[in-house]
């Protein structure tokens, strides 16, 4: 594996996990929604990885990660009874959206830090071709 492949490695994860935090973000920012434009409740959603090769089949790099999809959360809603608001049930019951806060906070930590180990990578990776380029001299 060359040092550049790890660059191509941490930028891949480093892609990945800027798109979690994106993810986590519109998740939070809905998590009080009751409804969307399309009238329905905000369903939270989960980004969800797939190993990707770096470099050729001739000359192999190691495996990455990447987004392959974001997919929405099936899990039902949290019903509040407030039989005065205008998109109660018959019953009087609020649907709303089904993001569970504390989760999406540790799914954003979680993201950040593997974001943030990434960076370290490939800034300690530049260093190490700098040094080898001044050994040249």
């Amino acid at each position: 594996m060359s040092m550049f492949d790890v660059f191509r490695i941490s930028g891949g994860a480093v892609s990945a996990q800027s798109q979690r935090l994106n993810v986590v973000a519109s998740n939070l920012a809905n998590a009080e929604t009751v409804a969307g434009p399309d009238g329905r409740p905000y369903k939270a959603r989960q980004v969800v990885f797939e190993s990707q090769q770096v470099g050729g089949a001739a000359s192999p790099g190691g495996t990455s990660v990447r987004v392959s999809t974001v997919v929405e959360d099936d899990t039902p809603g949290k019903r509040v009874h407030d039989p005065s608001h205008p998109l109660a049930d018959a019953q009087g019951y609020v649907t709303q959206s089904n993001v569970n806060v504390v989760e999406e906070m540790v799914n954003m930590i979680s993201a950040s830090r593997s974001y943030q180990n990434n960076i370290e990578v490939m800034n300690t990776t530049r260093q190490l071709l700098a040094k080898t380029l001044q050994l040249g001299e």
